[in-house]
């Protein structure tokens, strides 16, 4: 025997038995459809156009590199200003690579171990009494996961070079990384400026490979 009940002016209703049913439409078929594509979409736009196929970078490196490079570098593709492949081991040839350029430029490191890390310079590279750049400077590291280190604001050590060694980071006497004239020989410390840990898995490393890529 089914119950009824009485409304106020004494009408008498049936209790209602409530059914619901999922309507899917075309539009959230095409959504589901379209998450991954746009998932695809937005991770091509991290991947710049490189001159050069980089012999040290992964595409997954360059995707999660990009997301950290100043704004001003977005949208511009990747150069190969120096490689020691092609153009030697040598501070020299290095520093003359730098010249006429005006844009950040990106240095990539291989080392004997097979590590890859490197450093983010707000400018070129060039022969300076003290320390030059900007807070656009960062270091950074794949071994063994990625990380980036940027400008903590304890001090302005960014980058400091001469005819025999490329140094980035100081406080406390250390540089974060430090490059020997012949690009042969390399040290990595923790340091004030970027609040990083050793870059490389060893504080001394030998080099392998090294690139710099500008922006233009």
């Amino acid at each position: 025997m089914s119950r009824l009940w009485y409304g106020k002016k004494g009408r008498r209703h049936e209790p209602v038995n409530h059914k619901y049913t999922l309507i899917t439409t075309r539009e959230d078929i095409s959504s589901k459809q379209a998450a991954p594509a746009k998932a695809e979409l937005e991770s091509e736009s991290f991947r710049p156009n490189l001159s050069d196929p980089s012999e040290l970078l992964q595409p997954d490196h360059i995707e999660k590199l990009t997301k950290h490079l100043p704004p001003r570098t977005i949208g511009y593709p990747w150069t190969l200003v120096y490689g020691t492949g092609k153009h030697g081991t040598s501070l020299k040839t290095l520093y003359r690579a730098m010249a006429g350029l005006d844009t950040p430029v990106l240095l990539v490191i291989k080392d004997s171990d097979g590590q890859v890390f490197g450093a983010l310079a707000s400018e070129p590279f060039k022969v300076s009494d003290g320390f030059y750049g900007t807070g656009e400077t960062f270091v950074f590291t794949f071994c063994p996961e990625f990380e980036v280190f940027k400008w903590t604001g304890d001090n302005m050590f960014f980058i400091k070079g001469d005819m025999d060694s490329l140094a980035f980071g100081g406080g406390g006497g250390e540089f974060a990384l430090w490059l020997d004239g012949d690009l042969y020989h390399g040290r990595s410390h923790s340091c004030k400026t970027f609040g990083n840990h050793t870059l490389s898995k060893k504080e001394d490393f030998f080099i392998q490979d090294i690139e710099i890529w500008s922006f233009e």
